[in-house]
């Protein structure tokens, strides 16, 4: 018991890795902040502090890394960009006309680098070839177009 009262860093840093060990199976950040925590204990009792002292400073550091850094730790892991799959992540993107596009016959469109049968969004529309034009929506495997610098009408 000598050696543990001399050493008591190690009790600290034997504390801090069972607690990181921990927070891998929950991976709620808590337990990591309490180990952060116990090494700052151990580092104030391998200096020679008082045990009064070591146990004021993990608590002291273990709340603050609780309070100040994980709620900002945990936000940025929760938030992230916005995953597009599919087809979806073309709605928005502009196009270039390869075969007239018109109501009554669909027409293509180079778009991503691939050919796309395309219809027009505006009914009443004929898109020459070469307009660069924009895509609003997908319906199987046609996307409807628009005209890139043409306001919508409602």
């Amino acid at each position: 018991m000598d050696w543990l009262g001399d050493n008591l860093w190690a009790g600290w840093l034997a504390l801090a890795v069972a607690l990181g060990a921990a927070e891998l199976l929950s991976l709620d950040l808590i337990l990591l902040m309490l180990a952060v925590g116990c090494i700052a204990g151990a580092i104030t009792g391998a200096i020679g502090a008082a045990v009064i002292l070591q146990v004021l400073v993990a608590g002291a550091a273990s709340v603050a890394m609780l309070a100040l850094v994980r709620p900002n730790l945990v936000k940025r892991l929760h938030t992230g960009p916005d995953l597009q799959l599919g087809h979806s992540k073309l709605v928005g993107r502009q196009a270039i006309v390869t075969e007239e596009v018109t109501s009554h016959k669909p027409g293509r469109v180079k778009l991503a680098g691939e050919i796309w049968t395309a219809q027009p969004y505006d009914d009443s529309l004929t898109i020459k070839p070469g307009e660069t034009v924009d895509v609003l929506a997908m319906k199987g495997a046609t996307v409807y177009v628009h005209p890139a610098h043409t306001a919508i009408e409602p």
